[in-house]
């Protein structure tokens, strides 16, 4: 069984902190071949959505209070350790951040920017495209609201 829990940057340990950039590190700049700068500040103002099978961190987004990168509140840098995927953990990690967004921010949309090749994915979620493809970090997105 799968443990899904939350935590403010302030109250993740070192261990947790470190798990979470290894893991957004894994996916996105060494499997997906992109450099970007992770660090971007905004996880100081997170709520960070962990799920851990045992000891291992395997699922991981993070969610932004309104005006940090929208005017609404934002899921993002959301991830799924590759053994792991198939198995519908990234719909549970996603609908938790949902249930979890709109319980600390209830009265705003959810935005994302969303990888184009998930379009599908978020749109099974209720979001909807609210923008044209466009390239960040060198890969396509389209932004998506989830009123």
């Amino acid at each position: 069984m799968y443990n899904f829990y939350h935590k403010n940057f302030e109250d993740l340990t070192v261990h947790e902190l470190y798990d979470c950039i290894e893991l957004r590190e894994e996916i996105f700049v060494v499997e997906q071949q992109c450099i970007y700068r992770d660090a971007d500040g905004k996880d100081k103002k997170a709520i960070h959505l962990l799920c851990t099978d045992g000891s291992t961190l395997i699922a991981y987004c993070r969610i932004l209070p309104p005006h940090v990168s929208y005017k609404e509140t934002a899921i993002g840098r959301v991830v799924v350790k590759k053994e792991y995927r198939g198995k519908l953990l990234g719909k549970e990690l996603m609908n938790r951040a949902i249930t979890l967004t709109r319980y600390l921010y209830p009265d705003t949309d959810i935005r994302i920017s969303a990888q184009e090749y998930l379009l599908s994915f978020y749109t099974s979620l209720g979001f909807i495209p609210v923008s044209e493809m466009y390239l960040e970090d060198g890969i396509p997105h389209i932004e998506m609201l989830l009123e």
